[in-house]
């Protein structure tokens, strides 16, 4: 099972500031012995085909590979003119993807906006990631739905953060081989669901994984349920990532129940707040899963 990692830790630095270059996290990354990484859209170069062309050869000549496009879409927008706007642009996401050499791709619900019923939120994504699958097929990119908390640059949570309104969502997509689960177990126990439960339902629709582990920092989930009814753009400062088996996971029991499903895809370490400690919480991570996976056979 192949091993990947999102620098987190980085994303201000990549995304914001533009302090680091993409180069500068790749030649961070090689001292971690990852199978591959994964990319956010705000860092990856989409305008530019030369420079995603660049980008691949260097990941491939350093023995690894791009894994992932992280996407955000958000297709829970009330004016239908900024949900096309949506769709077209994870369309751009997807040949993304596709140019990096990367297998899959992340999809989002949207955000969970006022006003915004569950059943025509439902309706909304449905429409659109039905549209989305013939697209992701040519392009031969897998869509990788997963069960999100927030995404870093917007104001409301996802709207099918629940498990029951992910699973209620899934339930009216048909199975698809270029459509599945990137299951976190972290935004579970975010949502206030059971992490296990959650994998134990979708497990044989699992194409890829986040390896994240969350603490609650300050307060606990009740306290993000208030901050939440406050909308604000990122995240909810009492919520921290940290290194991969210190956290509320229990990463025996995933890692069973994902080798009895006979899944062989991505893990992606999604490891950290603090880019001072960044690589080296990132090596914590790796060393904990690589350990674990030669565990559970995973290797």
């Amino acid at each position: 099972m192949p091993l990947a990692a999102l620098p987190k830790c980085f994303l201000d630095a990549l995304c914001v500031s533009r302090q680091m270059s993409v180069d500068q996290w790749i030649d961070r990354s090689v001292q971690l012995g990852l199978d591959g990484l994964e990319f956010y859209w705000h860092f990856t170069p989409w305008k530019d085909l030369r420079e995603l062309k660049r980008l691949r050869k260097r990941v491939e000549h350093l023995g690894m590979s791009i894994a992932m496009l992280c996407y955000s879409s958000d297709f829970t927008n009330p004016d239908p003119s900024r949900r096309r706007e949506e769709t077209e642009q994870q369309k751009i996401a997807i040949q993304t993807a596709a140019r990096l050499g990367a297998t899959s791709c992340r999809v989002l619900t949207g955000q969970r906006r006022p006003g915004v019923s569950r059943q025509q939120g439902l309706t909304w994504v449905r429409e659109s990631l039905r549209e989305l699958l013939p697209f992701a097929e040519a392009n031969g990119v897998i869509l990788s739905l997963e069960n999100h908390y927030k995404d870093g640059f917007w104001v409301y949570p996802e709207f099918a953060q629940k498990m029951d309104l992910f699973l209620e969502l899934l339930a009216g997509v048909e199975a698809s081989p270029w459509f599945g689960v990137n299951y976190d177990p972290s935004n579970a126990i975010v949502a206030g669901d059971d992490p296990i439960v959650l994998l134990d339902a979708v497990k044989n629709r699992v194409v890829t994984m986040h390896a994240s582990d969350r603490h609650f920092e300050g307060g606990n989930a009740e306290d993000l349920r208030r901050l939440e009814a406050d909308p604000q753009l990122g995240y909810a400062p009492i919520l921290k990532h940290g290194i991969i088996g210190r956290g509320l996971n229990d990463y025996n029991k995933i890692l069973s129940i994902l080798k009895t499903a006979g899944f062989r895809g991505w893990i992606s370490i999604e490891d950290g707040d603090d880019p001072t400690n960044g690589i080296e919480h990132l090596r914590l991570s790796v060393e904990f899963l690589r350990e674990k996976m030669r565990a559970h056979g995973l290797v």
